[in-house]
């Protein structure tokens, strides 16, 4: 059977996890997504923001709360038996998303998906790592430092004492996408965003947003398999930690955030040479900031129809079926960014 692709965010206190979260829901286009919120104490508030939220496809029995401590140090008590629990489910979900506790590791988590009980069943689809603009522009990390020390004070099965600046470090080198949140507060938030994509691994795609507004298809389906990527995703330390909790009490919908990233088509002809076609998109990726590219192509003397499925600039080829009546030809959607030069993009695909 395939495997389930599970999305970790994790990020600070604060950050804006939980409205991008509640954001994707109302966006996810029919999927069937389960939710895991790593509460714990009388502090959580995040549960009770997504249960009862009359999003279609998302009851409250999708929503699994873990309430017993930092979900990076509480791994074969909780976090195991509830993903055993929604693989067990007589119709499993066809995504799940985890919201860290905001002083957890993440990179603890990744490795339990390497787990004999379930790393035949899911798969990380990758890693988002939300920040607060602002107070990571400023140095200070959360925007209410206090409470994110009341929140590891709560906590009494912490066994991690970080500062919140190697945390924040260790957020960053486990993350695919890094969401620069609350862009909206900020004069300009493009020294900040460069600075992150110095910062992160080679690849890792940094974005901006407001009210963690993105669309679906940057936040899902990445394929990122981050179980088999550990060494890459280097815990610069040790310690665990711990917070939880979201300060977001923003009910409203914020759809002018998708006016920041655009999509459209490009039709070429068809390919000669699959390989270096895709070695191409990813040429044209890095040079446009593309943030996505999938679609579909044929090949020259080939009956086959080429999938191609790019996320930042890895490229996925393969040939999947046959062509059929199907025109030959390549047709592939272009996603990121404002901004776009499409006359560019579309001559350097071609």
């Amino acid at each position: 059977m395939p495997k389930i692709p599970a999305t970790i965010v994790t990020g600070f206190l604060g950050a804006g996890k939980t409205t991008l979260i509640r954001h994707l829901l109302t966006h996810a286009g029919g999927r069937r997504i389960a939710l895991v919120i790593n509460e714990f104490g009388d502090l959580g508030v995040d549960g009770g923001i997504l249960k009862g939220c009359g999003i279609e496809n998302c009851t409250d029995d999708d929503v699994v709360e873990l309430s017993n401590g930092c979900i990076c140090c509480t791994v074969a008590d909780d976090f195991v038996p509830t993903m055993q629990a929604l693989l067990a489910r007589d119709v499993p979900p066809d995504h799940i998303v985890i919201e860290t506790s905001g002083l957890a590791l993440p990179q603890p988590l990744v490795r339990a998906f390497a787990w004999p009980d379930l790393k035949t069943r899911l798969t990380v689809d990758g890693v988002v790592t939300v920040l607060d603009g602002p107070a990571v522009a400023a140095g200070t990390f959360a925007a209410d430092v206090a409470a994110v020390d009341r929140q590891r004070a709560a906590d009494d099965g912490l066994d991690h004492e970080t500062p919140l600046s190697e945390l924040y470090a260790d957020q960053v080198a486990c993350a695919d996408m890094i969401v620069v949140n609350k862009t909206d507060l900020m004069d300009d938030p493009e020294p900040l965003i460069a600075r992150l994509r110095a910062e992160a691994r080679p690849g890792v795609q940094v974005v901006p947003a407001t009210m963690g507004a993105l669309p679906v298809e940057v936040l899902l389906g990445r394929g990122q398999e981050a179980e088999g990527d550990l060494a890459a995703r280097h815990e610069i330390h040790h310690h665990h930690h711990h917070d939880d909790a979201e300060d977001d009490h923003h009910d409203h919908e914020h759809e002018h955030g998708h006016d920041a990233f655009e999509s459209f088509t490009v039709t070429i002809p068809e390919v000669s040479d699959p390989a270096a076609f895709a070695t191409r998109v990813s040429d044209v990726i890095r040079e446009h900031g593309i943030l996505r590219l999938k679609g579909f192509a044929s090949v020259a003397g080939r009956p086959m129809r080429l999938t191609v499925q790019a996320v930042g600039p890895r490229v996925d080829h393969y040939f999947d079926r046959p062509l059929g009546t199907d025109p030959r030809g390549a047709q592939l959607v272009v996603i990121g960014q404002a901004g776009l030069d499409r006359e560019a993009i579309a001559a350097a695909l071609s």
